[in-house]
């Protein structure tokens, strides 16, 4: 329990921090806009562009690994998106609350607990699971956004505008300009590495504290009773409904080493990242039940993750 709880309290003092600033107006009234877009055009494109410059094909080709973590992530992006979508009938805000669902927290507290748990070998696991939770799980959600947003009766010309929307969104492009140069074996110059790592190193920090920030400006959202239900499905469904067919798909379908399987379960069952929020901050919508579900869901990792591990060292 000491790993999970040295992993989740940056991210509880970080939010703290980010309730402080908004109830003693130390950044101002314009300081939540402004971080969060920060983030989501700068700092988070420069850790995803680093990412895919610097993967290999034999970190990416584990198709059981993609198959059980990846499988896991698209069931529960699927059914909170279906639930979502039956109570508000909305694409964005469905796509929205799926995201939050399957979005683990693998870098901020993923790395760490890896590495305490199973060494250095479950490092391309991590590094998997972050590239399709900050990747593939992104631009699927921006995708059906965009079609909701700029839907037309000519489907023709609703394409193009969903097409120039994503070439615009640095969320989809920095990952595969990363992957050209991945592809094409061009290795990252020094001041390049150095320049992406330092702005992409502001990216989790500043997140979380722009959820601190909601946070202390909406708390009376809290006390509605369909934000109460809305939070409790996307905890509930990420820290067990995803784990549990992430487990069944890495032992039974797959069968995959230990390592690989420890690792793809303990990614799945961590609690919800950031960006959920990011995205509904991003586009105007409700942001209240995302950095909610990522508070609670953290605190309530804290005994769900580490009676995993433990369950771990005992198998």
């Amino acid at each position: 329990m000491q790993a999970v709880i040295s992993a989740a309290l940056p991210v509880f003092g970080l939010i703290f921090l980010g309730y402080l600033c908004a109830r003693r107006a130390w950044l101002g009234d314009a300081a939540l806009d402004a971080l969060n877009r920060f983030v989501v055009y700068l700092a988070l494109p420069a850790v995803l562009f680093q990412s895919m410059a610097q993967i290999t094909w034999a970190e990416l080709v584990n198709p059981g690994f993609l198959g059980a973590f990846g499988g896991g992530m698209a069931a529960t992006f699927a059914l909170s998106f279906l639930l979502d979508r039956t109570v508000r009938g909305r694409l964005t805000d469905a796509s929205i609350e799926g995201m939050g669902a399957a979005y683990p927290n693998a870098g901020f507290m993923g790395l760490p607990l890896c590495l305490v748990a199973f060494g250095p070998a479950s490092v391309p696991a991590v590094v998997v699971a972050m590239l399709l939770t900050a990747t593939v799980l992104f631009a699927i959600s921006i995708g059906i956004i965009e079609t909701d947003l700029q839907a037309t009766p000519n489907w023709r010309r609703t394409a193009g505008f969903v097409a120039r929307a994503l070439i615009r969104n640095p969320l989809v492009v920095s990952p595969f300009a990363g992957m050209a140069f991945a592809a094409f074996g061009i290795t990252l110059p020094a001041p390049v590495l150095h320049f992406t790592t330092l702005l992409g190193g502001a990216a989790s920090p500043c997140a979380l504290v722009a959820i601190g920030m909601f946070l202390a400006q909406s708390s009376g959202a809290a006390k509605e009773p369909r934000i109460a239900r809305a939070v409790g499905r996307l905890v509930g469904l990420k820290l067990i409904f995803q784990p549990a067919i992430t487990a069944f798909l890495a032992f039974r379908v797959f069968d995959l080493p230990t390592i690989w399987a420890h690792s793809a379960l303990l990614l799945s069952a961590l609690p919800i990242g950031t960006g959920p929020f990011m995205l509904a901050q991003l586009y105007g919508r409700e942001a209240a039940v995302a950095s909610r579900a990522i508070l609670i869901s953290t605190v309530l990792s804290v005994v769900t993750v580490s009676l995993l591990i433990g369950w771990f060292s005992v198998r």
